[in-house]
């Protein structure tokens, strides 16, 4: 995608060939700054303070981080003990998890002195097929945007509601949730996007507005609790979100609040869609509300705000009375039933064992 013209990506490598560059997503959208990750402590906190996230591009960054590990010390007792480190950052995108054990398989299998560039070159073929499967999801749910454009007559816009950001800042690039929004925009396609604040960490506000904005997409920012009023009044065509771990059978565990607009979705007959790309699917479990852990993060994300000021500074605030407790569930668990559809980059199919295996047969 592009910045003021430029394209990027959300992960690549410096000139030097192993110095790994991000985009700071903690600053945005104010300020666009790239960081370099030398080490693979340096992955860790960007990981873990989310400079990067979403859960294919933390799949990626810590592909990323085993090859840091690997430059730095190529040994057995390295390797396990980077797994490790990069495994505790985040525990509930299963996509951290399945990139550390490609990496690790792959590393373990060969000699000493090869451990390092087999490293770099299996994390950027991570990250391409990353903006290959995101590609193939946007071009899947394109295809459900047009069909609701046809249902119209071809007039007015399709308007579509997300929550939080699953766009290409999610992602290495294109994104899960988005990509159908931006291919049917660049299709021609009119489109009209319902951005969710998506509070505490505002992701929705600052990370897919901007991009949305970037892209020339037309959106509205919305606070998190207008999804359902809007459904009611008719104003809302489809939802399309997307996912940090999907189980075998269809549930979705996504950024807190999902979960709310997809019974909202449900009472009012409006489709409900999960953008889901195949390496975030946890084939080990079945029921998500009793079998994914959820992150549970610092209470100052809920007590306090970032943003800018009228004076052009940018900073946070403390929005509550001190000495107040908060607790800061980062996700939460949309029940199979309440989900219309799965988009992944092998099409779309119903959120059961049943669909998820009937695209991706090797698993069952």
């Amino acid at each position: 995608m592009k910045v003021d013209g430029t394209s990027y990506r959300t992960i690549w490598l410096a000139d030097d060939g192993h110095t790994v560059e991000i985009i700071d997503q903690t600053k945005l959208p104010h300020l666009f700054k790239v960081v370099k990750l030398k080490t693979v402590d340096d992955v860790a906190r960007a990981i873990a303070d989310m400079l990067v996230r979403g859960a294919p591009l933390i799949g990626a960054t810590a592909a990323y981080g085993m090859a840091l590990a690997m430059r730095a010390d190529n040994s057995d007792e390295n390797l396990k003990a980077a797994y490790d480190q990069l495994m505790a950052t985040r525990p509930t995108a299963v996509n951290l998890r399945w990139a550390l054990d490609n990496m690790s398989g792959a590393l373990d299998a060969v000699d000493f002195e090869r451990r390092a560039g087999l490293a770099f070159t299996r994390a950027a073929c991570i990250a391409d097929a990353d903006v290959e499967i995101c590609s193939a999801i946007g071009d899947n749910g394109k295809a459900l945007i047009e069909g609701h454009w046809n249902a119209k007559g071809k007039r007015g816009k399709v308007n579509v509601l997300t929550h939080c950001n699953a766009g290409w800042l999610a992602t290495v690039d294109w994104g899960t949730a988005l990509a159908p929004i931006y291919k049917a925009h660049d299709a021609g396609i009119p489109v009209h996007v319902w951005v969710d604040e998506t509070r505490p960490r505002n992701q929705g506000a600052s990370l897919t507005a901007w991009e949305l904005l970037s892209h020339g997409v037309d959106h509205t920012l919305i606070v998190d609790n207008v999804g359902g009023h809007l459904m009611q009044h008719g104003l809302v065509d489809l939802c399309i979100v997307g996912t940090d771990r999907t189980t075998r059978c269809g549930d979705v565990c996504n950024k807190i609040g999902t979960y709310l607009k997809a019974l909202a979705a449900h009472d009012n007959g409006v489709p409900f869609y999960v953008g889901l790309p195949s390496p975030t699917i946890d084939w080990t479990i079945c029921d998500g509300v009793a079998d994914v852990p959820i992150e549970e993060r610092d209470a100052a994300e809920v007590t306090r705000i970032w943003g800018r000021t009228g004076k052009g500074k940018t900073g946070s605030i403390t929005i509550s009375p001190d000495g107040t407790p908060a607790a800061n569930y980062a996700f939460d668990v949309t029940p199979s039933r309440l989900v219309t559809g799965l988009i992944t980059e092998r099409g779309v199919c119903t959120a059961s064992e049943e669909g998820l295996t009937e695209l991706f047969p090797e698993k069952k």
